[in-house]
């Protein structure tokens, strides 16, 4: 019997592409536009980056930056055409850009496509641009702090409540090794006053009994001599 080997072929899977959600700029400055992406192919000779710009409540997206085949090409059309620099790097998966100079009117969204042959299909990522004449303080920096204050707070808190505890409880045991040896004391004590209270009437009853012996042998002695003197 002959056995025909075929191939396993796997779903080819969809590439993901990502970037920020949104970026901030003063006038006049930079800012950079990342686009990362994952594929489960190599990185292949044939990759492309693509990026295009939706002006600020404007409809149509116009492209403003192309990659390929090894080179960066800037779209002469536009306002951007002499303020885009290529910072990314393929080999690392990076297809970032730099927006310079930047004004009001480059509000808007800005969208990063990534192609690696044969891993072609998958959806885009989009990054908002804002442009201030400062840049403002980010929300999602103030509530960071303000939750790392609060969390900062609360862990002292509670190492204070565990130090407190711990002093406690020490001296807790330390007073109740000294009332177990208090109380071991008096335990002890009894039993040598008893002992000393048997003793006692013992010692009594012997000083009353040679007492009592002398008494009687005086008065032996004594009638004695008086029977002396009778006979003389």
């Amino acid at each position: 019997f002959h056995f025909l080997l075929l191939p396993v072929l796997s779903p080819a899977q969809a590439i993901v592409v990502y970037t920020d959600r949104e970026v901030h700029g003063a006038v006049g400055s930079r800012v950079t536009l990342h686009c990362s992406f994952w594929s489960s192919e190599w990185v292949s000779d044939d990759i492309s980056f693509t990026w295009r710009y939706q002006p600020e409540g404007g409809r149509d997206a116009i492209s403003i930056f192309h990659y390929a085949k090894g080179q960066p090409y800037i779209d002469e059309v536009g306002t951007f055409k002499e303020r885009i620099q290529w910072v990314g790097d393929p080999q690392w998966k990076d297809g970032s850009i730099v927006i310079h100079n930047l004004d009001y009117s480059d509000n808007g969204t800005f969208t990063c496509d990534v192609k690696n042959p044969p891993d072609i299909v998958g959806k885009t990522s989009q990054v908002t641009l804002y442009v201030f004449e400062k840049v403002p303080t980010r929300y999602g920096v103030v509530l960071g702090a303000v939750i790392g204050g609060v969390l900062g707070v609360v862990l002292l808190g509670l190492l204070l409540f565990y130090l407190i505890r711990y002093c406690w409880l020490r001296r807790q045991a330390a007073l109740q090794r000294r009332l177990s040896a208090m109380e071991k004391g008096k335990l002890h004590k009894p039993s040598k006053d008893s002992k000393r209270g048997r003793q006692t009437p013992v010692l009594y009853a012997m000083l009353d009994h040679t007492r009592s012996t002398k008494a009687v042998s005086e008065k032996k002695a004594k009638g004695l001599g008086e029977s002396r003197k009778d006979k003389k």
